[in-house]
């Protein structure tokens, strides 16, 4: 079998910011043609994306998806909630998790895995604002080093 290609769509950086990423899972999504038309030009909004379960199905809310210049009476509302695609096993165990207390669902990111679209969907928990204050002082301790490092190799 040969490897398939990943094209990247659209990354949600302010996940990793917000919250603790546990355990991703990649799951499916139920779209029309116009919008798979408009995510292979890449326009897509993850930004202020986010996922419940309802009636033992996942639906993602949020996701904007830029209309089809040449969709016209085809175009879908680019915010429609969009089902996604996962096995019932799967599901179940992520409703239980989302019961305990502090835990989401986050889209990560959304790609095209072969010729189909795929988002990527992680069981996250909340960082409280000292967290966030840590990791912003870790990356500018690391971001310091690496600069020091770099000018002591430039002599």
């Amino acid at each position: 079998m040969a490897k398939e290609s990943i094209k990247l769509v659209a990354n949600n950086k302010q996940a990793r910011h917000n919250y603790f990423l546990e355990k991703d899972y990649e799951a499916g999504i139920s779209l029309h043609g116009t919008e798979v038309k408009s995510l292979r030009m890449g326009k897509c909004s993850i930004k202020e994306a986010y996922i419940k379960i309802e009636q033992g199905e996942v639906v993602l809310y949020g996701m904007h998806i830029s209309p089809y210049e040449k969709g016209n009476i085809f175009n879908k509302d680019p915010l429609r909630p969009k089902k996604l695609l996962m096995h019932k096993n799967e599901i179940r165990g992520l409703k239980q998790k989302i019961a305990e207390k502090g835990y989401t669902l986050v889209p990560v990111q959304v790609y095209f895995k072969g010729s189909l679209v795929k988002v990527q969907i992680s069981l996250a928990k909340g960082k409280k604002l000292y967290d966030k204050r840590e990791d912003i002082a870790k990356k500018d301790q690391r971001r310091e080093s690496e600069r020091n490092f770099k000018v002591r190799n430039l002599y």
